[in-house]
């Protein structure tokens, strides 16, 4: 890496960003923590590439994250990209799907952690150098077993993060101890991005409330703890009347036998707001009787004709194997639903927020489980975000249907801000 190439790309930089580039190159385990957009990552990155530049002869180099595909989106996309790295993104080269990269003439080890399995791709190997791309999403004892792993004299960790909960692990046995474990780490707020445009803060603001608010912009590591949806205001969120709907995004289904099966219709307003426009909901425990697959999906094919409304997609719950089979032979073509339920939690968070997202009242599953959807504090004591499993199939349905959907109503929302 030239002093041309270094020079040009620290231009842009804050000094925040220039100093915890230069003290990484002094610790085996270097943590940049704090909000989205800060310029932890950008700061991060570039370290990493002097890191590669200067990295022993032996020894492998990787870059972990929760799958290949974030790798490739958070990581390797930014690196190529030369409004940031000028020259040097020329220098990363990767095939998408591939598990190598090219960077800077070295071959770099892309791999995804996202389960417990994952910690036997470290089985083995010696490495130099690894990038962690949101650390606190990856187990505690893959993180250790990748530290064991940096073995060649000088090897070192680079990491990024955004903050959890107060008794993540990442936070009590690492970040806490960090001056006995020859650890550097930081945290950066928005403000310590200087390239962002004042607008975008506002708006990026905008888009997060609550829990998420103070993780997400404020960098804080705080406890889940509470109402999950605290933002939910019946006077506001709740309608009698649907404005004209020009078009109907999809079917939402939690499947359930013993359990309420619910499904939940989305549609997009010509006010540019999304609705939760009806719900069918079976509860055999009232009704003093279970339905078969056959039976629910002819029950709720009918009650589709009786609106005259065909969604663009039909959202169910993974893990209803055989009522996706069901669907599939009465022709509905169902779509896995997306279960990253904190995902999809701060997907609704941020549409209720900003007042994106309405409820027709009709949907009274919905309705009368919000008030009561809450944090588990013993979770959150042991470091895991979840809310109590009780009385949720409503909302589960809502936020399949609401968060797998995003990239068909992403735009018009964007628009229409």
């Amino acid at each position: 890496m030239s002093a041309l190439d270094l020079a040009r790309v620290t231009s842009i930089l804050s000094p925040k960003q220039i100093t915890s580039i230069t003290e990484s190159a002094r610790a085996r385990i270097s943590i940049w923590a704090g909000a989205v957009r800060s310029g932890k990552t950008l700061a991060s990155l570039l370290a990493f590439l002097i890191a590669v530049a200067a990295a022993p002869d032996h020894g492998l180099i990787v870059i972990v994250g929760r799958t290949r595909e974030t790798i490739e989106r958070n990581v390797i996309e930014p690196l190529q990209d030369t409004s940031l790295f000028g020259p040097l993104a020329a220098q990363v080269h990767h095939t998408r799907g591939s598990n190598t990269a090219v960077i800077l003439g070295r071959t770099v080890h892309l791999i995804g952690a996202h389960d417990v399995r994952a910690e036997g791709r470290l089985r083995g190997l010696t490495a130099c150098l690894a990038y962690v791309d949101e650390a606190t999403l990856l187990q505690e004892a893959f993180f250790s077993q990748l530290l064991a792993r940096l073995s060649v004299p000088g090897a070192r960790l680079l990491a990024t993060t955004n903050p959890d909960g107060p008794q993540h692990w990442l936070r009590q046995q690492f970040l806490l101890r960090a001056p006995q474990l020859d650890l550097a780490h930081w945290h950066f707020t928005l403000d310590d991005n200087p390239a962002l445009p004042a607008e975008y803060v506002t708006a990026l603001r905008a888009e997060f409330v609550g829990l998420w608010y103070r993780r997400m912009i404020l960098g804080e590591w705080c406890l889940a703890e509470g109402a999950v949806f605290d933002m939910w205001d019946p006077e506001r969120h709740v309608v009698d009347v649907l404005p004209p709907i020009r078009r109907w995004i999809g079917l939402g289904i939690d499947y359930g036998t013993t359990n309420p099966f619910a499904a939940l219709l989305l549609g997009m307003g010509t006010d540019n707001v999304l609705y939760l426009a009806n719900e069918w909901r079976w509860d055999s425990k009232a009704q003093r009787r279970q339905l078969t697959d056959h039976e629910y999906s002819q029950r709720l094919r009918a009650w589709l004709d009786e609106q005259g409304v065909r969604p663009q997609w039909t959202i169910v719950d993974p893990s209803a194997a055989s009522f996706l089979t069901q669907l599939w032979q009465d022709g509905l073509s169902p779509v896995h639903g997306d279960n990253a339920v904190l995902d999809g939690i701060r997907t609704l968070s941020s549409l209720l927020a900003r007042d994106r997202l309405r409820v027709h009242r009709r949907c009274q599953g919905w309705i009368n489980e919000v008030p009561g959807y809450s944090w588990d504090p013993d979770k959150a004591a042991r470091g895991e975000d979840a809310p109590i499993k009780a009385d949720d199939h409503s909302l589960d349905a809502g936020r399949y249907v609401v968060h797998t959907t995003q990239t068909a109503w992403r735009s018009d929302l964007r628009e229409a801000a």
